[in-house]
């Protein structure tokens, strides 16, 4: 996961080659030192390390063009990019606190999204965005301040304080440019969940049942108010509307050898919303003209399975990793009522690149159904036809396809052009499918 910021960051198509990388959080505990584009400072990353300090810099820079299609079909060119700075404490070598962490962190977004300027209608909901970096807003913002303690021999952990449900659950790869294959899809799609770099107070307690399971608890907090410009560094809870409580269990499993990872999720939240379809009396708001009702509450789930199946002459760091997932979202709240997905990628494709990356992804999203029954009912009322203004557009499927190949340049530098296939954007059939092709460059510094 996935905000503009300001314009400090803006750097030219030249340079944005030169640099970019995933806003993964950071890891406090590391064995080498992650030194990046600006080395390790004359031995002084090192020496912080081995004391327990971590310091790293992150950046992204996507860029979509759209070569056919969408609701505006003309030619154009949109980027979006990301900037983080943190430091990680391990405070069992500061300061002989055993199994403790400290996490802060900040993040600038800044750009424009192709989506949002070409390829949907306006006048309707957007579904998925070619740049999973964009998003959220114009702001420098908090993105992490959390401590953690481990207790029986790390078995127990509780991570408590400032940061994304994305960040821990229903946690996804990030291989691909587009959004509907990248990140969190819970907090993409679900509105009371927030992914990186939106922070909330939360806290989430984890319990290993043994070497490869463990389950996990959580409480965030839903505050619309943090997704603000103006509320970039707010730590004040006052505009909290509720709890968002997710409960995961994980299986990291051994199949004939090769790595893979299991997720089963579910989550409630009691924070108020906007039904997508009925009035207080249960009747059509676009009919009677009344106010949505208030739903109290919304729930959903999610599976997640990821497996590498093949190995290159033995070598696991090279071969074919299967990711799979899919989710259903409350109908009646959340315009998008269900998810699927299928990715493929391939690592170190060729002997002569080890480390490049081969990927192929699809993902379908489907318009929650009382979202569709309230865009039937308001065009029924007006009277209205597609080309008409006041038309609200019947939001169905989308389908989004990427085909990528992720070239590592350097240790600190990759860069990463895709094609994408986005088919009926925002779910209406009457926008032309499109063609985009990407640009993805990360880097660490």
């Amino acid at each position: 996961m996935s905000f503009p910021a300001p314009r400090t960051l803006r750097l030219g198509a030249t340079t944005s080659l030169m640099l970019g990388l995933c806003s993964a959080s950071l890891a406090v505990h590391a064995d080498e030192p992650t030194q990046g584009m600006t080395g390790d400072w004359g031995g002084l990353r090192s020496a912080w390390l081995a004391q327990g300090i971590q310091v790293q810099g992150d950046y992204t820079g996507e860029s979509s063009s759209n070569l056919r299609g969408g609701y505006d079909k003309r030619h154009t060119t949109r980027y979006a990019d990301q900037f983080t700075l943190g430091v990680g404490l391990d405070l069992e070598k500061l300061l002989g606190w055993q199994d403790t962490q400290f996490m802060l962190q900040v993040a600038n977004r800044n750009g424009d999204s192709l989506n949002d300027k070409r390829l949907d209608d306006p006048r309707g909901e957007s579904f998925a965005d070619t740049q999973e970096v964009y998003g959220g807003g114009s702001v420098t913002r908090l993105s992490e301040l959390w401590l953690s303690k481990g207790w029986l021999d790390k078995r127990l952990e509780l991570k408590a304080g400032r940061f994304a449900f994305g960040d821990e659950f229903a946690v996804q790869d990030c291989q691909f440019q587009n959004l509907a294959l990248c990140d969190s899809q819970t907090g993409n799609w679900m509105d009371s969940a927030y992914n990186g770099p939106v922070s909330t107070w939360a806290a989430r307690l984890k319990y290993a049942l043994g070497d490869q399971l463990y389950v996990q608890a959580g409480v965030f907090a839903v505050n619309p108010s943090y997704l603000a410009n103006d509320n970039g560094f707010k730590l004040a809870g006052s505009g909290t509307e509720g709890s968002l409580l997710p409960l995961e269990v994980v299986w990291t499993p051994s199949v004939a050898g090769l790595p893979g990872e299991y997720h089963a999720g579910y989550y409630y939240s009691t924070a108020k919303v906007d039904d997508l379809y009925k009035d207080e009396s249960n009747q059509p708001a676009a009919v009677t003209a009344d106010d949505y009702r208030r739903d109290s509450s919304r729930h959903g789930w999610w599976l997640i399975g990821k497996q590498q199946l093949t190995t290159v002459d033995g070598n696991a760091s090279r071969g074919l990793v299967l990711t799979a997932s899919v989710a259903a979202y409350d109908a009646a709240t959340t315009p998008v009522q269900s998810y699927q997905s299928l990715g493929l990628v391939f690592k170190g494709p060729f002997a002569a690149r080890p480390d490049d990356t081969l990927g192929l992804g699809v993902a379908r999203l489907q318009a929650s159904r009382q979202f569709l029954r309230n865009a039937r009912a308001a065009n029924a009322v007006g009277g209205s036809s597609y080309a008409d203004d006041d038309y609200l557009p019947e939001q169905h499927s989308e389908y989004n396809i990427e085909l990528n190949y992720g070239v590592q340049v350097t240790d600190w530098l990759s860069v990463r052009p895709n094609l994408q296939y986005v088919a009926h954007p925002g779910g209406v059939r009457e926008v032309q499918n499109a063609v985009v092709a990407g640009l993805q460059v990360q880097s660490t510094f």
